[in-house]
């Protein structure tokens, strides 16, 4: 049975209930996966050389960096960002490709911790399952993950014996902040003479300020724009032959 009711409304009034104000900022707690590739050496425990890619790039892109760069008898592993974001085809009407990011502008300082935590995970996660040995942990970063590394390297000195920075910045509250520390750490700093992104007038001093924590610096400029040149791979690769213990 349906029943119709007919109301005349003309002449009524509503009074619309006040609007509470919204309780803004709540948080859930969430998990997600993050994902890394690994080379182990032939011999283990073994120096681990621990690659970071730039924004919009993935894994797989940097592990082939890394792979032409780690000296014979390192374990290479290679971890993937958490920001995820969709790329152009490659060609008109193609698929979309992916990338990842670090760090958005957004709540910035969550993505700090949700960067050094990965590298705390993965690097006791290697260590326990005798893959690489803890004290020859090197971290190398290029472009958007080479400040954070820093940042990394200076909040938890113990667990790295050296940083590797490739077209990429220091902190930007280096100066100012009261976390970072003396680091027993040696750096190698990569820049590129035609690169857009950091030019040498911007990275002019990013040796003498890594200096003033760093066991050791050594910052290097080639002829490239913001990418990874054959001279630099080749550098680095005998950077990591002399400060690792093989």
């Amino acid at each position: 049975m349906v029943i119709i009711v007919s109301v005349n409304t003309a002449g009524m009034q509503y009074n619309d209930p006040p609007m509470s104000k919204p309780i803004t900022d709540q948080t859930l707690q969430a998990s997600i996966n993050l994902y890394y590739d690994l080379q182990p050496a032939s011999n283990s425990p073994a120096p681990l050389l621990l690659a970071l890619h730039g924004y919009g790039a993935f894994k797989e892109q940097m592990m082939r960096e890394a792979q032409l760069m780690a000296p014979d008898g390192f374990a290479v592993a290679s971890l993937q960002a958490f920001h995820q974001h969709i790329k152009e085809p490659r060609q008109p009407g193609g698929p979309p490709r992916y990338g990842f990011g670090w760090l958005t502008n957004y709540r910035s300082d969550e993505s700090v911790t949700i960067h050094h935590q990965a590298l705390l995970d993965l690097i006791d996660k290697l260590t326990r399952e005798g893959i690489v040995d803890q004290s020859q942990v090197f971290l190398l970063g290029f472009s958007q993950s080479c400040a954070l590394n820093y940042r990394f390297a200076f909040t938890y000195p113990q667990h790295l014996r050296g940083v590797v920075g490739i077209c990429g910045g220091i902190p930007g509250d280096w100066e100012t902040s009261t976390v970072y520390r003396q680091s027993p750490v040696d750096v190698f700093h990569l820049t590129g003479t035609e690169d857009e992104f950091y030019p040498p007038s911007r990275v002019a001093d990013y040796e003498k300020q890594l200096g003033t924590r760093a066991q050791s610096v050594v910052s290097k400029s080639y002829q490239a724009a913001h990418e990874i040149v054959p001279e630099m791979r080749s550098d680095v690769k005998q950077w990591l032959a002399r400060h690792a213990a093989l």
